[in-house]
């Protein structure tokens, strides 16, 4: 019998190299001599260095069976006839359209073509290829494995491509929702694990331009760091690291480029601002090729968030520099002796996080309620220090801050200084209608500024004032609560009694 046909007697070798992941072929037939002869003929078959391995299953089925758990493969020999004259046909429809599997290849095997034409099949059924048993010589079985596992190996390489390119985008997309450098540094850790499916250990770190207005420029700041290097962000640089490590990142920021070894990847990445970032990570198995490819387009992709996120925090860092040189200006100007537009801030802030205020909304009013006597610095000294009752014409006078802090802020387009601007307006206006300056009722007052009324009373009250005594907090909340429905918004009231002990906290730290 010539070599080349199916029968022919070769030794099956099952040995396997280690560590390579062979080729997955599931055969379905119903003859235990066809698995025995396909399984001798093609066990010294290797594509692209690794060999084969079969699965065995002899009827439809079985192979359901095998085929519903997860899988690798990536062949199926089908035999057309087994428990019915149809049961192949029927299992690679069940395969393609509810086990939605389109990347596994399938081959038809029959031994009765008349039961199955193979245009009528190739026609309507989502095979790959179509082959009668008695064709199948050891060359044309050779060719249908090349044939198919080329096909599969390159649809898992596109499948790669593209799992690879979604899982980019999501990652950038989570990086660049961060909202200030540190949560940017543990997003960016926290993605190129998930990127690389790898439990990786590692940091984060950043160096500032030195021609950037910066309190970390030039100097290398660790933005975040896993659980193995947490140590870091408690420390002033990174001599607690090993040598290695420290030789490792200092090149990187030498050559101004990304270093990759089996184990470990140091991304670097330099803004238009010319601060420089780095990833330094070590995996507890090797990065492949791809991986390292997806690291370095993810490096270069955070660049402009880094950015963003820096000259975002400066000028926060800037707000509430001028914020505070403003309200210390004007309390200087007063007898008060502790920051009161801090504490109304504070006290807003947390009647802000009752309300339900997201954690950025609640910085935002913590700040422009902090604005809320901004006005006062247009007002005379004589009438800010008076020690007696004002006079009417004197009342007037010092009413009119509500407007001149409006004024003020709304020349700045900053939402932290509109929203200000609203505060300064209307925090004196009254829940039954009677404050000013507009005599605003009810809803028709801005919730931020009966947020900061309330924070502005209390805290006023609490204070030692030219006319008259602080309070104790119990007494001053006692008074909130008799104005409910007349000076105050009832619902805040309502959330003030509720969380009465953590205003005692606040005020008392």
């Amino acid at each position: 019998m010539s070599d080349d046909m199916v029968f022919s007697d070769e030794p099956l070798n099952s040995t396997k190299r280690e560590g390579i992941v062979p080729w997955h072929v599931l055969v379905v037939d119903d003859e235990p001599a066809v698995h025995e002869v396909t399984k001798m003929v093609m066990a010294d078959f290797e594509m692209d260095g690794r060999p084969l391995l079969f699965t065995h299953c002899y009827s439809a089925k079985e192979a359901r069976s095998v085929l519903a758990k997860p899988n690798d493969i990536a062949l199926i020999l089908l035999d057309v006839v087994m428990e019915t004259d149809v049961a192949g046909l029927d299992l690679a429809k069940h395969i393609r359209n509810e086990l939605h599997n389109v990347n596994v290849r399938i081959v038809l095997r029959t031994g009765q073509p008349g039961q199955a034409p193979e245009e009528q099949v190739i026609r309507d059924y989502d095979i790959n290829d179509y082959k009668e048993k008695t064709d199948l010589t050891r060359r044309k079985l050779i060719t249908v494995f090349y044939a198919g596992l080329r096909a599969y190996r390159d649809l898992m390489r596109i499948e790669q491509a593209r799992q690879g390119l979604r899982r980019s985008i999501e990652c950038i997309g989570h990086i660049c929702d961060s909202d200030n450098l540190h949560t940017f540094g543990s997003a960016l850790l926290e993605q190129v694990n998930l990127l690389l499916n790898l439990n990786g250990e590692g940091l984060c770190a950043s160096r500032v331009s030195a021609y950037t207005a910066n309190a970390f420029n030039g100097k290398i700041r660790v933005l975040a760091a896993t659980a193995g290097y947490s140590e870091l962000l408690t420390g002033d640089g990174l001599h607690q690291l090993p040598a290695d490590v420290q030789d490792t990142i200092h090149r990187v920021l030498s050559e101004k480029k990304s270093h990759h070894a089996d184990q470990h990847y140091a991304g670097y990445f330099r803004t238009r601002a010319g601060s420089e970032s780095i990833i330094y990570m070590v995996f507890p198995e090797a990065i492949k090729p791809e991986a390292r490819e997806l690291l370095e387009i993810l490096s270069r992709n955070v660049a402009s968030t880094y950015d963003a996120l820096l000259l975002r925090e400066d000028s926060e860092h800037a707000q509430r520099a001028t914020i505070s040189i403003l309200g210390s200006a004007i309390e200087l100007r007063s007898s008060e002796s502790l920051p009161h537009w801090q504490r109304v801030g504070d006290l807003a802030a947390l009647l802000a996080t009752w309300t339900g205020a997201s954690e950025q909304d609640v910085e935002l009013i913590r700040v422009a309620s902090s604005l809320h006597d901004a006005g006062k610095a247009c007002v005379p000294d004589a009438i800010l220090n008076k020690a007696v009752p004002l006079t009417p014409e004197e009342h007037e006078i010092l009413k009119g801050h509500a407007m001149l802090g409006h004024t003020m802020l709304s020349r700045s387009k900053a939402r932290v200084h509109a929203l200000g601007a609203i505060i300064a307006l209307e925090h004196h206006e009254r829940w039954d209608g009677s404050g000013y300056p507009q005599g605003l009722k009810g809803e028709n007052i801005s919730l931020v500024a009966r947020i900061a009324a309330i924070a502005d009373t209390l805290d006023a009250m609490l204070t030692q004032r030219p006319y008259h005594a602080a309070l104790p907090l119990k007494d001053a909340l006692a008074h909130i609560y008799a104005r409910s429905g007349s000076d105050f918004d009832p619902s805040l009231v309502t959330l003030l009694q509720t969380h009465a002990s953590e205003i005692s906290a606040l005020l008392n730290n």
